[in-house]
């Protein structure tokens, strides 16, 4: 296949910020990202466009993407809107892969936009409602007691429960389950939250910046068990971008010195599976793909970015990515490894946990980090010599897993 490369890169500061539209949110990250680039808007010759939130909350069902790009200034061209729940900004990038590998056009623009708070009760709690559209919304009574039935033991007697979305809930009982057959424990996963919290003091676009002890981590108010609020990502509006393009489009856009080329973009979507089954599990599917693309191996990899919508996702993945054996995430976590300086340095943005998670941005802001520890760009969080990223982004809930997963290895090439 001809080469694509990532041009540039944007993401807004993650944050609830109540008063700032979609569209300014679109406008911010779209002038970043044409900057990084070295492109002005008559280079875009098409625009994948990704929102999760607005139709539901908003009532903005139809042509978001025509809206807030022309607010923007960016109209005429091709846009196509996205909604892959927390994958979609993921399923964008892919889309605008697809469009570039066919020939239709050279240069093309992936941007993820979210706003998940409001400050007014009836939009709040839409966004609270919204995250029952991630399932089977005719299934979902069903999905709990499906999720019952995986063996895991129930909480503890007496344990606190919080305010959080369905979701949470479901981590929780998968969470349950992975330390019932593989012996992981509560504080493994308040050793990932730490780690996390740790790094993203050093990122100035997160959202949560304070460091945080394994022991404060599990002293934090509970909200599932055994999740508590610092092993979990918090609601955030913000929008990420990428820019893309192939060799032509590279010469037209006058890129020079190294470049970061996608060696491998994967989609795939969960299938109908007993939980045991881990190795048919979508993001297992989606990573096995990725590396026979790329030509590579997990040993191979230097730097990674996890969809850790709880510290036991990031736990569970690393096992799914075959990054540690099945059962040995939370191992891998406190032997320093996956910490900025140890073997593999996982979420060195800090992950969904502490540079947040606005739904349609997420894979974006995945990628603006990756790229940027490609291109040696991250100051105090740079992965030192890091020239192969892998990503892994998961969408929704059906089954027993992700409605949608995604992996992605980005490459430096050239000097």
């Amino acid at each position: 296949m001809e080469p694509i490369y990532i041009a540039g890169v944007a993401q807004t500061v993650f944050s609830r910020r109540p008063e700032v539209s979609v569209k300014q949110l679109t406008a911010e990250a779209l002038r970043e990202v044409l900057a990084d680039a070295g492109a002005e808007m008559k280079h875009i010759e098409a625009a994948f466009f990704s929102n999760a939130c607005q139709d539901v909350v908003e009532g903005q069902a139809n042509i978001a993407g025509q809206i807030a790009l022309r607010a923007a200034g960016l109209d005429s061209i091709p846009i196509v809107n996205m909604e892959n729940a927390c994958a979609s900004a993921s399923t964008a990038v892919w889309l605008a892969l697809q469009y570039l590998r066919s020939g239709a056009g050279d240069v093309a623009l992936a941007i993820g936009v979210e706003k998940m708070t409001y400050g007014q009760e009836l939009y709040d709690q839409r966004v609270m409602e919204m995250f029952k559209g991630g399932m089977d919304v005719h299934d979902v009574p069903a999905t709990m007691q499906r999720m019952d039935r995986l063996g895991a033991p129930p909480p503890p007697e007496g344990a606190a429960i919080g305010h959080r979305t369905a979701f949470m809930d479901l981590y929780a009982t998968l969470c349950r389950a992975h330390m019932q057959r593989f012996g992981s424990t509560q504080r493994q996963m308040a050793v990932i939250a730490s780690k996390n919290h740790g790094h993203s003091v050093h990122n100035p676009r997160a959202q949560f910046r304070k460091p945080f002890t394994v022991e404060e981590v599990l002293a934090g108010r509970p909200l599932s068990y055994p999740l508590t609020v610092p092993m979990c990502s918090p609601f955030a509006d913000g929008a990420a971008a990428a820019i893309l393009c192939t060799e032509r489009g590279a010469a037209r856009l006058g890129l020079s010195g190294p470049r970061i080329k996608v060696s491998a973009y994967e989609l795939v979507s969960g299938k109908e599976r007993a939980w045991e089954d881990l190795e048919q599990h979508a993001a297992t599917r989606a990573a096995r793909k990725a590396y026979e693309v790329a030509g590579i191996g997990p040993q191979d990899i230097d730097v990674v970015e996890v969809h850790d919508a709880t510290a036991f996702g990031e736990l569970f993945i690393t096992e799914l990515l075959g990054l540690c054996p099945l059962g040995e995430g939370g191992i891998l976590a406190e032997s320093g490894a996956t910490t900025l300086g140890g073997r593999i340095p996982i979420n060195p943005s800090g992950g969904l946990e502490c540079r947040g998670h606005p739904i349609g941005a997420t894979g974006l802001a995945q990628i603006f980090e990756l790229t940027q520890q490609l291109r040696g760009q991250c100051g105090p969080r740079q992965v030192e010599g890091a020239r192969i990223a892998l990503q892994e982004n998961g969408g929704g809930f059906l089954g027993v897993e992700e409605g949608v997963a995604v992996a992605s290895i980005l490459e430096r090439v050239g000097n």
